[in-house]
C-alpha cells in the first residue's frame, strides 16, 4: 500500500481537543497551499500531509538514510549528503509568554507558536545542517524559532515506537528535504525545511491534523 495512504491513517488517528475558542496566532504564510514552485510543490506532495491530495501518480523520493538517533538530535547520511538535527530545552525564563484568559498560552515573545499550543513548550528546535560534498548549510533561526516540542519519535496505537521524520532528495538532484512531524495531544504540526543548490530556500508548515 502506498505511503500516502498510511499518512491518511494516521491523520484520522489522532486525538481531537477543544481549544475552548482559543485565538489562533499561528502564521499561515508557509502552509502547502502558498507553495508557487511547481517542482518544489510537486516534490513536497509525495511526504507530506498537507500535499496528500496532489499526491496522486507521484513517485516517491529517494531518502537519505537515518544513521545515529539520540533524544536530542538525529543524523542523516549517504554518500553525498549529511543532515544533523538539534533539539534542545525551553526554558521559559528567558521568554515572554501571553496568555489568553490567563489560562491559554498562544504567544511567545510576541509571535504565535507550533507545538502542543495552548500550553508551555518542553523542548525546541535547535539547529539544523546539512553538508552537501564540501559544502555546509544552516537553517536560519528564523525558520526555527517558532517550532516548538519536536520529536524524532511518536507511538502508535499498540505502543510501537515509529517515526515518519525523514531526509529526501529531489530527482534532479537540486533540492534536499527536511522533513519533521511533531505530534502531542494539543495538535500536530509537520515542517520541512527546503534546501536548494546549497542553499536554503524556505520552510513549509501545516497543522491542524486531528479528526472532528
Amino acid at each position: 500500500m502506498r505511503f500516502t495512504f498510511f499518512l491518511v491513517t494516521l491523520c484520522l488517528s489522532l486525538s481531537v481537543f477543544s481549544q475552548d475558542d482559543i485565538p489562533d496566532y499561528r502564521p499561515k504564510r508557509d502552509r502547502f497551499v502558498t507553495v508557487q514552485d511547481k517542482d518544489v510543490r510537486n516534490d513536497l506532495a509525495t511526504f507530506t500531509m498537507a500535499g496528500i491530495d496532489e499526491s496522486v501518480a507521484k513517485l516517491p523520493l529517494n531518502k537519505v538514510p537515518l544513521v545515529e538517533l539520540q533524544k536530542d538530535y538525529a543524523i542523516y547520511k549517504n554518500a553525498d549528503v549529511t543532515v544533523t538535527v538539534k533539539t534542545g530545552i525551553f526554558d521559559p525564563s528567558v521568554h515572554k509568554l501571553l496568555y489568553y484568559d490567563e489560562k491559554w498560552l498562544v504567544k511567545i515573545d510576541n509571535k504565535g507558536y507550533f507545538g502542543n499550543y495552548g500550553k508551555i513548550p518542553r523542548t525546541i528546535m535547535k539547529s539544523v545542517v546539512v553538508q552537501i560534498g564540501k559544502d555546509s548549510v544552516s537553517v536560519p533561526h528564523d525558520a526555527l524559532f517558532d517550532l516548538y516540542n519536536p520529536s524524532f519519535m511518536y507511538k502508535d496505537a499498540g505502543g510501537t515506537q515509529r517515526s515518519l521524520n525523514g531526509v529526501y532528495l529531489s530527482n534532479d538532484k537540486r533540492r534536499v528535504y527536511i522533513y519533521m512531524l511533531s505530534m502531542d495531544d494539543r495538535g500536530s504540526y509537520e515542517v520541512t525545511w527546503v534546501i536548494q543548490d546549497k542553499q536554503y530556500l524556505r520552510r513549509v508548515v501545516d497543522w491542524g491534523f486531528q479528526t472532528q
